[in-house]
């Protein structure tokens, strides 16, 4: 495949998570109006689970091979259950503006991990668009987070989902190189819907009195910005480093301002909208390329050719 085509496809996959993922913080925030954390990771990875099987069924996807499974588990473990947990409990101590930026700083944990441990590079650009994006997530979550809307036990939290969304990220980039992203996404799911299984009877309980609109936000948890973006993720994330996949989820703050201004008409304020601008900016920036790297990359390579293809 044409690399510019490539890096085009990763491009607009990573786009459809960052957006799915920003509506996340809205609904997680509704549905645990009535659900525990627990119950609403389980329920989530439950329909995500069924919709990733039932594709995987019609695909023929097989097991992955043995070499994928220690990065499926670890992601499954840390991103799929661990950060479901302690997210869905954080954002019942804190607004999903304050949320949204505390797990945000899961790209710069991405970038030191990946370099450490995946080689992955850190070229001037990456650092720069990282380092505006930062600094237009703490606008957004300063400007959201006034008259008590947030916690130190709802900070902490989210600093723990940032923490798990970190390493679940590097340790699934590895497992990308020997099964595909269905199947990556599909299994991670699947061990993080086992990780939760203690929730079954919470899940149970609640489901009986919960009203239709919060059941149909976690299952458009589940369907969307769980199978869906997820899949979406890792589909891009075969295809760059995770250094860059992490600092486009800067974006993700500035989303979320949009979205709750649309959902829950929360006007954003003049500080907001600035700080949900420089988020985008620094995305852009990131992910920009020097005039010298572009024409590298419309040079003929074959061997790269045939590695994305």
């Amino acid at each position: 495949m044409n690399p510019r085509r490539t890096e085009l496809l990763a491009a607009g996959a990573a786009t459809v998570s960052v957006i799915l993922w920003a509506s996340a913080f809205v609904s997680i925030r509704s549905a645990g109006e009535e659900y525990s954390p627990g119950a609403l990771a389980l329920g989530r990875l439950l329909v995500g689970a069924v919709v990733l099987g039932g594709i995987c069924l019609v695909r023929r996807e097989g097991l992955p091979p043995r070499a994928a499974w220690p990065g499926i588990a670890i992601s499954g473990l840390l991103w799929f259950g661990f950060y479901s947990v302690v997210l869905n409990w954080g954002e019942q101590q804190v607004d999903a503006g304050t949320a949204a930026l505390v797990v945000n700083i899961g790209p710069i944990l991405i970038a030191l991990l990946g370099a450490r441990l995946l080689g992955d590079p850190m070229p001037p650009r990456l650092l720069a668009g990282m380092a505006v994006s930062f600094a237009g997530a703490v606008t957004v979550g300063l400007s959201m987070s006034g008259e008590g809307g947030s916690s130190v036990l709802g900070v902490v939290l989210c600093l723990l989902a940032a923490v798990g969304y970190a390493g679940g990220v590097v340790a699934q980039k590895p497992a990308l190189g020997h099964a595909s992203a269905l199947q990556v996404t599909t299994y991670g799911c699947l061990v993080g819907a086992a990780l939760c299984l203690p929730f079954t009877g919470q899940l149970i309980s609640e489901a009986a009195h919960a009203s239709v609109s919060a059941t149909l936000n976690m299952v458009y948890l589940g369907v969307f910005s769980l199978a869906l973006a997820f899949t979406t993720w890792a589909y891009a994330l075969a295809r760059t480093t995770a250094s860059s996949m992490g600092a486009t989820t800067y974006a993700v703050p500035a989303l979320v301002v949009l979205m709750s201004w649309l959902a829950l008409g929360e006007v954003p304020g003049p500080l907001t909208l600035a700080g949900g601008a420089l988020c985008l900016a620094g995305v852009a920036v990131s992910r920009s390329r020097t005039r010298s790297a572009r024409v590298v990359a419309a040079a003929p390579q074959p061997e790269q050719a045939r590695e994305s293809a």
